[in-house]
């Protein structure tokens, strides 16, 4: 949801706008414009998935620093993790500092202060949390700021919090966005516990959020067509017997909820105009079908259409459909 877009207000209302707007979402801070004299361009976006905030932050450079000041002003303690979608970003916490780029991620919790910017154009995609919700305690959450890097749970997190703000618009409109966010949620706990948290508790929080592990892998490797049970159960060391036992207690079949994804992902494909130049084939490989007669089957079991029909029926409605009247 657009909050704000400074396109739409005169040049000298933009700062003072934007840091209103960033106050009210997130909570007090000072932010700083990077060169404010040749003018500033940010268009922020927020979405809820239940208890947990996504924003999105696209435009000119700029730094945001929060101190332990600014969180006594507050009576938010938030747990943050912070991504570069777009240029390279710098976060600094007492003392450590690290770049976020397009493969890593920043953990932050408001009540320790922090510092975050980029130089140039950029996009920030980040989300919030009260930090009850996580049922850690605080030291826990600090002690594994400087360590994310050292977590193999890092880039499923990462390719989660991106294929959330893909489609931010219809999944925070959905009645599964609470459960999103909780698997988000879960997801960032065992991030933080994988590098912080002693053996006792780390094994406690493995096997609480096993489940969404593993579907996170799976969702991050769809498009892989090596993608079987027993690539899923070697990647979280345990038996193909194990995995299948833990998707029926979660209420799911393995491949038919894989098919699933993969026949969503192409069904978007195939009606959004960055791909309209590619045949149904590649987009179909794309997603690991690698036979068309049965990825044509299962797409007409599934919509009642064939791909082919699906495409015509999007294109001629994009042809035909009226602007938008002044």
């Amino acid at each position: 949801m657009l909050v704000l877009d400074t396109e739409d207000l005169p040049a000298a209302d933009r700062i003072e706008a934007f840091h209103a707007v960033a106050v009210g979402e997130s909570g007090s801070c000072s932010v700083e414009q990077e060169h404010p004299e040749a003018g500033i361009r940010k268009k922020l976006e927020v979405w809820n998935f239940g208890a947990l905030t996504l924003f999105a932050t696209r435009g000119t450079g700029m730094r945001i620093w929060r101190t332990p000041r600014h969180a006594r002003f507050d009576s938010m303690n938030t747990v943050s993790i912070i991504t570069q979608s777009q240029g390279a970003g710098a976060f600094t916490w007492n003392g450590h500092q690290q770049h976020v780029g397009p493969d890593t991620m920043a953990l932050a919790h408001k009540t320790a202060g922090y510092e975050y910017a980029w130089s140039g154009a950029g996009l920030s995609v980040a989300f919030m949390v009260n930090a009850e919700r996580l049922g850690l305690p605080e030291h826990l959450v600090r002690t594994a700021i400087p360590l994310l890097e050292h977590s193999n749970i890092a880039p499923l997190l990462l390719h989660h919090i991106r294929s959330l703000h893909r489609r931010a618009d219809q999944l925070s409109a959905e009645a599964g966005a609470e459960a999103l966010g909780s698997a988000t949620l879960e997801l960032t706990r065992a991030l933080i516990v994988s590098v912080a948290a002693d053996e006792r508790t780390r094994r406690s929080v493995a096997e609480d959020t096993l489940l969404i592990r593993v579907l996170a892998y799976i969702r991050a490797h769809l498009a892989d067509p090596r993608l079987t049970p027993r690539s899923i159960a070697a990647a979280h060391n345990i038996s193909v017997r194990t995995l299948y036992r833990l998707c029926e207690q979660g209420g799911l079949s393995l491949e038919k909820w894989i098919i699933r994804r993969r026949l969503e992902g192409t069904r978007r494909d195939l009606t959004t105009p960055e791909h309209a130049h590619r045949t149904i084939e590649a987009i179909a490989r794309s997603w690991g079908f690698t036979n068309p007669a049965h990825f044509s089957r299962r797409f007409h079991q599934t919509y009642g259409v064939t791909p082919r029909q699906w495409r015509r029926l999007h294109s001629n409605a994009a042809a035909f459909s009226l602007p938008d009247e002044p």
